[in-house]
């Protein structure tokens, strides 16, 4: 199974410095986002996420949100993709940066769960 994993937040910036950040510990993990709207304005929307989904390598993703209708937006895309795409609801750096170490390291994705587990703050 190949995990990786999808960043999404309301700022382009924001998702993009995320990924920025995360890659400096999982170099071998695949890793998209989708940030702002389709006007690249503060937002999200459906259709980057849903291009994050396919472009991204991994047959299977984790995907990490900044704010509540964000996660609307991944939950529609999720139920249009082909792919397998587990959505957490925790803080968006300290878990996105948890999870990439952790799949680097090669953790199943059980233990990489428990891990995020305390993470949870939506």
């Amino acid at each position: 199974m190949n995990l990786g994993i999808v960043v999404v937040s309301h700022v382009p910036e924001v998702a993009a410095g995320v990924v920025t950040l995360i890659k400096q510990v999982a170099a071998n993990v695949p890793i998209t986002y989708a940030g702002g709207t389709d006007d690249q304005l503060i937002g999200t929307s459906m259709a980057k996420i849903s291009t994050a989904f396919e472009d991204n390598s991994a047959d299977e993703l984790l995907a990490f949100y900044d704010l509540g209708s964000a996660k609307m937006n991944l939950e529609m895309a999720i139920e249009m993709s082909d792919k397998t795409v587990h959505l957490y609801d925790t803080a968006l750096v300290e878990s996105a940066y948890t999870a990439a170490s952790l799949l680097q390291a090669g953790v199943p994705l059980a233990a990489v769960e428990a891990q995020l587990a305390p993470l949870k703050i939506k």
